[in-house]
């Protein structure tokens, strides 16, 4: 699963396209996805929009392969998924408590192989402005430093997609604009993005095309000159209009 190739801290493999085929999940009774078909290309940033409940974290659940749909099915590019291309941020931060931010960091970069994970984990920490709290356990953080961690370790193995699940939780608007800043850098050169989000301004910023989903169906979709803030914000309203 996690390979045993060592590489180089900090580099990044290719991004992996990927394509849902009719995705339906069901939970006992409930059905979260509604046939959901969608295609990102590699390299490509999507944004995933919708009320609480509207099916967004199954979506990108299933897009990580960490939950199976119960019809249909996920394709990437070259074959099956492959968890050294792919970063995932839920909404669980999946830090160590008792683990410095530095040691979490680190032990994650071991698991993926990383030849210097230590190197890694520091670039990544000043990045997110927690060089001061490297030796700190993590058990004590607030909930925006500890969101900030999650999302350095997303990218320890600089994955060539990222899937991202409200990650502007827990920011505060300078922090936020940092994420938003290093998200457009990294789509610059060539990564994958699927973002789950409330936030619409900064989904027109960052996505190249959009989807709404309500009641675990997508209500619309968005690419091109359609992708304005303004134009989500009056898609958004229509859709759920259209789905009541």
């Amino acid at each position: 699963m996690w390979g045993r190739t060592r590489r180089k801290a900090g580099t990044s493999v290719k991004a992996p396209g990927l394509a849902l085929h009719g995705i339906r999940k069901r939970y006992a009774s409930v059905t979260a996805l509604h046939g959901i078909d969608l295609t990102l290309a590699a390299g490509e940033s999507l944004a995933i929009l919708g009320p609480n409940g509207a099916g967004k974290s199954t979506l990108l659940r299933v897009m990580a392969g960490l939950a199976h749909p119960t019809e249909g099915r996920v394709e990437y590019a070259g074959g099956k998924l492959d968890r050294r291309r792919v970063g995932y941020l839920g909404h669980s931060t999946l830090l160590y408590p008792a683990l410095t931010a530095r040691e979490n960091l680190v032990f994650v970069g071991r698991l993926y192989g990383l030849r210097n994970p230590t190197a890694r984990a520091d670039q990544l920490l000043a990045e997110e402005g927690l060089e001061s709290v490297a030796e700190r356990r993590t058990g004590g953080f607030s909930r925006g430093m500890a969101q900030r961690l999650s999302i350095a370790r997303a990218r320890v193995h600089a994955p060539g997609l990222l899937l991202l699940d409200e990650p502007f939780t827990g920011l505060d608007e300078p922090a936020a604009q940092r994420l938003t800043d290093r998200l457009k850098d990294l789509t610059a050169d060539g990564h994958g993005l699927v973002l789950a989000t409330h936030a619409i301004s900064r989904a027109a910023r960052l996505a190249q095309s959009a989807l709404i989903l309500v009641g675990g169906a997508v209500q619309h979709r968005s690419s091109g000159g359609d992708l304005t803030e303004a134009g989500l914000q009056a898609a958004y309203a229509q859709a759920l209009e259209s789905a009541q």
